[in-house]
């Protein structure tokens, strides 16, 4: 059955939303070194047997500080604000042996400044649409018996990332309502089909010379 037609059907709403005051995608990349840092308990240097590799997690990003700064874009001078974040990671690193992987994990901060018009009383989003690392050195110490092994790494930690100032709103629009689409025609039952047949093999056709 179709749904009744509600084109006309407009009516001035009040809804609750988000204004982005502002929205900026850019890419970052830096290094993190590890110096000295644990093996997880009972591995050793020699029980790894390939490529260690790298994985990253985002985490809780933090606006410690937003200043405002006068700008002039297209002659207009304008009042921005310069937003420092702290942004929250964990880096696993995954050590291949002959039993299985390994893993031990770390957790870092990055700070960073963006420019955006955030104006006190916005949120700051910030969205990751990539996160990837790799592993550019890795060196494991075999330590000795009174002291655990370790590794040194330097790890690249590569991001593309969303960041918007937002602000909840209330908006009086007008608007139609919604409709249903078209319920979609139930498949019908597939017609009966002969499987594939190999007549260069069987069944013979009494033919072959003698």
């Amino acid at each position: 059955m179709q749904a009744k037609s509600l084109t006309g059907g407009q009516e001035l709403l009040c809804i609750n939303t988000t204004k982005v005051y502002d929205w900026i995608l850019n890419e970052a990349s830096f290094d993190l070194t590890f110096i000295d840092e644990d093996l997880p308990v009972g591995l050793t240097c020699d029980d790894i047997t390939g490529p260690v590799t790298c994985e990253v997690t985002p985490g809780i990003t933090e606006v410690i500080n937003r200043e405002d700064r006068e700008f002039v874009i297209d002659g207009v001078e304008i009042i921005l604000q310069l937003v420092t974040l702290r942004k929250n990671f964990t880096v696993t690193f995954f050590f291949p042996t002959l039993t299985g992987i390994e893993e031990a994990s770390f957790t870092f901060s990055r700070c960073e400044q963006v420019v955006l018009c955030a104006p006190n009383g916005t949120d700051i989003d910030v969205t990751y649409t990539d996160v990837d690392c790799f592993i550019c050195t890795f060196d494991c110490d075999p330590g000795d018996t009174a002291i655990d092994p370790s590794f040194d790494a330097l790890v690249t930690v590569r991001l593309c990332q969303s960041i918007q100032s937002t602000f909840p709103v209330t908006l009086e629009i007008v608007a139609d309502f919604c409709q249903p689409r078209d319920i979609l025609p139930t498949p019908a039952c597939p017609a009966p089909t002969m499987p594939p047949q190999c007549p260069v093999l069987f069944p013979e056709n009494g033919d072959d010379a003698e």
